[in-house]
């Protein structure tokens, strides 16, 4: 018996709940979505692209992937709604070290170093309000090697936070899931108002009338590639659904539906928000904006001082609500690991009261509190994107290959458009990735490395751990 098929059987009392709706899971994944980077990353791509309808294209197909990819793992997803999701689908099919080092990274940076990043964030934008939260205000300074690092007040608000939310989700999955629809519902709500404001309020042309020519060239096709990175990190965690999978009720309908519904309703919301920053700041203004806030910067403009409260407060709530839709998602891929034998055994528990994998949500905020204290989830974050992009174009494969090797396999749900949709966005990844290995060579490399480093410990895992019988299953 597999050990999916055991977690089927066990008693009710000690697995996972199907306690998610349609509207459950199409908020984590917005909420999931949308974090601080719809507010700046359009100052680094307008540097980059230096053109304003090339600044909206980039967006643009960046949510085509992403779209694109959704509707396709909507396939996977309603054919094996287990909890772990992507994990599950690279492991079946292709192999458990695979499905391994997709877990491995996603434990090491992925998912931890993104929550350590929003958690800071969010610390970030509440010393507007509270000047005592600052990078500067170092509380004391940790011995790490021959250095020391600072350890600020943002950064105890960060780690608090992280605990914070992480109780929260180990108090139930309905707990998890109720602050994470009020949160998605306000985030919703105010970047839709920071569209609005900008499209009727701005004052600049519109940049699709005042725009000059665009003179296309191999070069500029790299530099585009390349700006893609900022959009396909901002629109990045909507599979954080397939991760929670087990826990959606009626998720062969549900799963593909909400997937499809999310990652609309976010791209939708980011296109109109980038439209409004070009009808309220020109494009140098975009792109020079101060620390890169460009959200900041336009409201500042549109309203004063006020606007880069109002704009504060908007972030703090996009931050927080995209906080606990990572903690709830991350810690059930661990959760899976642990039932394949590939992760600490205890992670695979789940507690009786809640029906919650706690060990797994502590010890994801346990590792997220130590790369906030580093200080270095910042650059691991620059090294994964390629990564990211590496496993999800293989994840795309794996749609080709399950249905060569499991023809016979139920697929309530077929990905819209395969194969041609679904080769598109695997083409398109593999364009994404090679400008990445041409024009930021240290960032790729270095997240490839990262994922590496899992071969040897999946091979001592399976040396020294109760690793299961794979080729028994199915």
């Amino acid at each position: 018996m597999s050990a999916q098929s055991e977690l089927a059987v066990a008693a009710p009392e000690t697995r996972l709940i199907r306690g998610l709706g349609l509207f459950d899971s199409t908020m984590i994944i917005a909420g999931s979505m949308i974090g601080s980077g719809i507010f700046i990353v359009s100052a680094d791509i307008a540097r980059t692209v230096g053109h304003p309808l090339l600044l909206l294209t980039v967006w643009s197909v960046a949510g085509v992937m992403t779209v694109l990819a959704a509707l396709s793992y909507g396939e996977l997803a309603a054919a094996m709604p287990n909890a772990g999701g992507q994990y599950v689908y690279i492991r079946e099919a292709f192999s458990p070290l695979f499905g391994f080092l997709y877990g491995w990274t996603l434990f090491a940076v992925i998912q931890t170093g993104t929550i350590a990043a929003v958690a800071v964030a969010f610390g970030k934008f509440l010393g507007v309000f509270w000047p005592w939260v600052s990078a500067g205000n170092v509380l004391f300074r940790i011995p790490l090697g021959f250095t020391w690092i600072p350890f600020s007040s943002q950064i105890l608000v960060g780690v608090a936070v992280t605990v914070l939310l992480t109780w929260v989700n180990t108090q139930g999955l309905r707990v998890g899931a109720t602050v994470q629809n009020i949160f998605t519902v306000c985030k919703i709500g105010s970047l839709l108002a920071v569209a609005m404001v900008g499209i009727f309020l701005g004052k600049v042309v519109s940049p699709i009338v005042a725009s000059a020519p665009i003179h296309w060239d191999l070069n500029l096709a790299g530099l585009f590639g390349a700006a893609m990175v900022g959009p396909l990190f901002s629109m990045d965690a909507w599979n954080n659904i397939t991760f929670t999978a087990g826990e959606v009720a009626h998720p062969k309908r549900n799963l593909p539906l909400s997937l499809a519904l999310g990652t609309m309703l976010v791209i939708s919301l980011y296109v109109m928000t980038n439209i409004s920053y070009l009808h309220t700041l020109t494009l140098e203004q975009i792109a020079q904006a101060p620390e890169d806030r460009v959200a900041a910067y336009a409201f500042q403009i549109l309203f004063g001082p006020w606007g880069r409260l109002l704009i504060s407060g908007a972030i703090m709530i996009s931050t927080f609500g995209c906080l606990n839709g990572l903690i709830l998602s991350g810690a059930r891929v661990y959760y899976a690991m642990a039932h394949d034998g590939l992760f600490f055994a205890r992670a695979a528990r789940v507690e009786p009261r809640h029906h919650t994998p706690r060990f797994s949500l502590w010890i994801q905020a346990l590792w997220t509190c130590l790369l906030t204290m580093s200080g270095t989830y910042s650059q691991l974050l620059d090294y994964v994107i390629f990564a990211a992009l590496l496993f999800y174009a293989l994840t795309m494969a794996g749609i080709f290959r399950l249905r060569r090797i499991r023809p016979q396999m139920e697929r309530p749900y077929r990905a819209l458009g395969y194969p041609l949709l679904t080769t598109l966005y695997i083409v398109a990844a593999a364009g994404v990735m090679l400008s990445l290995l041409i024009y930021k060579p240290s960032f790729s490399l270095r997240g490839l490395l990262i994922v590496l480093t899992g071969v040897p410990v999946y091979f001592l895992w399976r040396r020294h751990g109760s690793v299961r019988d794979f080729s028994a299953s199915d």
